[in-house]
């Protein structure tokens, strides 16, 4: 595991900076931005929310991720020289010269952003994060903190629903850094999945900068790559205690291998040397740390029993194995086969670590792969996942937009002919509703100015969805979603690590509703408008389709 390093917070913001510098953006913020200031309205005060519209891969939540990201790319928001120059070559030779000035002299300091807490299990349409400032700058912002947003939620949520359909009881691996949608995609992935649940990650620079604990095996073309025992060098082995004179391990293992294939009826002649060399060499270079692939030829035939004489060897030398691996076939059938045998050789050769020894399979593993290993019986202790994990194949995006929703003190909405692109008016506050068991129930929208709900009294509300139908509801408990985390140009929350981050989405994950919690058809979480704020949307939405009126006045 890679120890948790002193300057973590340093190394992030720098990543962050070189990740994500202000220039990564679409070309349309900086002309609405240009427009704003030639306007005379770059400093007017605007609200932006950000949320998603539906909950990802068919299920019943999301979680929120990408906060910490989000922060320290506002802390260090600036134009260079050199980016203002670019700007200046590809806008409009026409552009005032004065606004690359004023793009050289912005920062964040006139932003305000308040957000639920990273970890969160937050639900479709309600605002995730409130963005306020100066209207030029909040716009320039969007791109980037979508792109923040975005991805890392998702893998979040995805991650999180491979822990829910493996159970407590399996750990899962991260390994799908190959696969990503390249190095930024793929590091993003290792990060948000042990956020989400995933206990390792193959990805060493992941394990670096997040203190992710980090695990490997060896591939195929390692294996295949030998074809005698002539090639393992050195082909002596010291003991762990004891007596330190050289142990000859080839021949301390062919004695073990033919013992074994004694034991199990194998023919010794199907044995692949390659293969006995190449975990040879593996074991004599790491004694502590055994795991080989064992299916690159044949598992029963030849892996295994090479693995159990190898793994035999390594015990008498006073080393314990870890394991194997199996990539490829029916992987539940063939883990019952190896546990068969490693608790025989367990028996036989009185060793009775050989009994404990982990399983790890892997093998194009998705969310619907991990629900068949529970409805089988295995013995695969360790899953490791990769494709479809990082790519979150089932759904490639989230989905978030960012929307104003106020200007000027005036709050604005988006009247579209698809209701479900309309956006809800105004600066809001956003209020999570506790059943008597403790389980959240109901997420309520209701305008800033307004009192806040209180545990134990009724209240009437609007249900997204449901028309105008109202509701009334009696909260047990009542808390605040939002908290502010970035002012004046500095954040004003601590950043949290990846474990303290892991460990809050179990704690909000274990408090959600198992109804709203299964992952094949859930029921739909309830998010509601108060009283006040539906008044507004209906009012705004009646003033808009009589906004035409401006044509007729003089």
């Amino acid at each position: 595991m890679a120890a948790p390093r002193g300057d973590t917070c340093g190394l992030l913001e720098r990543s962050v900076r070189a990740r994500v510098p202000p220039l990564l953006t679409d070309l349309y913020q900086f002309t609405m931005a240009y427009a704003y200031w030639r306007a005379g309205r770059h400093q007017e005060p605007a609200v932006f929310e950000l949320f998603f519209r539906d909950n990802p891969f068919g299920g019943g939540f999301s979680l929120l991720a990408g906060l910490n990201d989000c922060l320290l790319f506002l802390r260090g928001f600036r134009f260079s020289a050199d980016d203002v120059e670019f700007l200046r070559s590809v806008l409009p030779p026409t552009t005032d010269p004065g606004f690359f000035q004023f793009l050289r002299d912005l920062d964040c300091s006139g932003v305000t952003l308040r957000s639920v807490p990273e970890g969160t299990v937050v639900f479709a349409r309600v605002p995730l994060m409130e963005v306020e400032g100066p209207l030029a700058v909040v716009q320039l912002l969007e791109t980037s903190l979508l792109c923040l947003m975005n991805y890392a939620s998702l893998v979040c949520s995805n991650a999180a629903r491979f822990r829910l359909a493996a159970g407590s009881g399996r750990q899962l691996l991260e390994m799908g850094l190959r696969r990503a949608q390249g190095p930024d995609g793929g590091l993003t992935a290792s990060r948000y999945s042990h956020i989400g649940g995933f206990d390792l990650t193959s990805n060493v620079q992941a394990g670096f900068l997040f203190g992710i604990p980090v695990a490997g095996t060896m591939a195929h073309s390692y294996v295949t790559s030998f074809t005698s025992l002539e090639e393992v060098c050195p082909q002596t082995l010291v003991a762990a205690k004891g007596d330190l004179a050289p142990v000859d391990v080839i021949s301390l293992t062919k004695g073990y291998l033919r013992r074994v294939c004694e034991l199990l009826g194998a023919e010794p002649g199907r044995i692949r040397e390659g293969e006995l060399a190449a975990f040879l060499s593996y074991a004599i270079a790491y004694p502590c740390n055994f795991l080989p692939v064992i299916d690159s030829y044949s598992v029963s035939c030849s892996g295994l029993l090479n693995f159990c004489a190898v793994a035999l060897s390594l015990c008498e030398l006073g080393y314990k194995p870890l394991g194997v691996r199996l990539d490829s076939g029916d992987l539940c059938r063939q883990s019952l086969e190896v546990r068969r045998v490693l608790r025989l050789c367990s028996q036989h050769f009185s060793i009775t670590d050989f009994d404990s020894l982990i399983i790890v399979g892997t093998n194009n593993i998705s969310e619907k792969s991990i629900a068949e290993l529970n409805s089988k019986e295995n013995e695969i202790s360790v899953v490791g996942v990769g494709t479809h994990l990082v790519t979150c194949t089932e759904q490639p995006s989230l989905g978030c937009v960012y929307k104003l929703v106020e200007v000027g003190g005036r709050p604005t909405m988006k009247i579209s002919e698809d209701p479900e692109k309309s956006t809800i008016p105004g600066r809001k506050a956003v209020y999570r509703l506790i059943d008597p068991e403790g389980h959240p129930f109901l997420d309520l929208l209701s305008l800033e100015a307004e009192p806040p709900p209180e545990a134990g009294q009724q209240l009437k509300c609007f249900p997204l969805g449901c028309g105008d139908s109202p509701a009334s509801v009696t909260p047990a408990q009542v808390s605040c979603l939002r908290q502010e985390v970035f002012l004046k140009g500095q954040v004003t929350q601590p950043l949290c690590s990846a474990a303290e981050t892991r460990a809050k989405v179990q704690s909000s994950l274990q408090t959600l509703h198992p109804r709203h919690k299964r992952l094949q058809e859930p029921d739909s979480y309830t998010v509601a408008l108060s009283e006040k704020l539906h008044s507004l949307v209906m009012e705004l939405q009646k003033s808009g389709s009589n906004d035409s009126s401006f044509l007729l006045a003089n």
